[in-house]
């Protein structure tokens, strides 16, 4: 697989493409964003100026869209990606989207003779940049066999987790515990602050314990600093979090703490935070004690 048509080039498309071309793949973009675009080209990718072009000679599709309906008109919609792929091609749709709009564009692409995965990441931008994503991918075996050269250059931590749909299942299991988790930070950071205790040596302490995570370890002293600036939306989560609420539905389990976080980051969502980090969190803990 040398080539790769890369829709979606935002915050973490964008990267993800970069490295890429660094890997050596030759990789042709497309974006509604005209700074996406250049940012390609000086790259040294090539951009192509419809969905058409883009796929066409690809040997692999990679999609990073924001949701549901968006994969839909790119993937199944006139003009989109099964209308134009020649039998044979790997189509990797690396977007948070709801499994079940996985599984249509899986079945769609199999009458097609297009191999399919749903394979969304996690780690943020820090992760896209660096190369160093989870990848929880869904799908038949030998198309995941077949797109481990381009995973192993997005991702350290790249697992099969089932057949189609199931990618999609497990990042919203992930989504629910990374906005627990940036919850209690933010309790946390309150409750410590709030008492007159410095809460950058209470938090490098949670973080050297138990209570340790990823999140502790990236975030602790932006959150403390109240620097929001996004590397994943509060808009995006709130989208997340509806996904996990919609798969807990189908799957006739409850979840009661993540209805709970999903009402806290809609809460951020609509104080006007959206476009900020999902870390700002921080900011609906602190407008209840206020």
């Amino acid at each position: 697989m040398n080539t790769v048509g890369f829709i979606g080039l935002g915050i973490m498309g964008g990267p993800m493409a970069d490295n890429l071309l660094r890997a050596g793949f030759a990789v042709v973009g497309y974006d509604l964003a005209e700074d996406s675009l250049k940012r390609l080209e000086a790259a040294g990718g090539r951009v192509g100026a419809t969905v058409a072009e883009t796929i066409a000679g690809a040997d692999v599709v990679i999609t990073m869209l924001p949701d549901s309906p968006h994969v839909e008109e790119v993937a199944l919609g006139p003009g989109g990606i099964l209308e134009n792929a020649g039998e044979g091609l790997l189509y990797i749709d690396m977007s948070t989207i709801r499994p079940d709009t996985s599984l249509r564009v899986a079945e769609a692409a199999a009458a097609k003779g297009v191999r399919v995965l749903d394979a969304p990441v996690s780690g943020g931008e820090k992760g896209a940049v660096d190369g160093t994503l989870s990848i929880m991918a869904g799908g038949e075996a030998d198309a995941f066999e077949a797109a481990r050269q381009v995973f192993d250059v997005l991702g350290t931590t790249v697992v099969h987790v089932g057949p189609a749909g199931s990618g999609q299942t497990v990042k919203a299991a992930n989504q629910l515990v990374v906005g627990g988790t940036y919850a209690l930070i933010a309790e946390a950071i309150v409750l410590l602050e709030k008492s007159g205790v410095d809460a950058h040596r209470g938090l490098d302490v949670l973080a050297g314990g138990l209570a340790g995570s990823r999140i502790l370890e990236l975030k602790r002293t932006t959150m403390i600093n109240r620097q929001f600036k996004p590397g994943f939306r509060i808009d995006l989560h709130h989208k997340d979090m509806g996904i996990a609420l919609a798969a807990a539905r189908e799957a006739g389990v409850a979840l009661p703490v993540t209805g709970v976080i999903a009402q806290l980051i809609a809460a951020a969502r609509a104080q006007g935070h959206g476009s900020l980090d999902h870390s700002a969190l921080l900011k609906v803990i602190e407008r209840i004690n206020d």
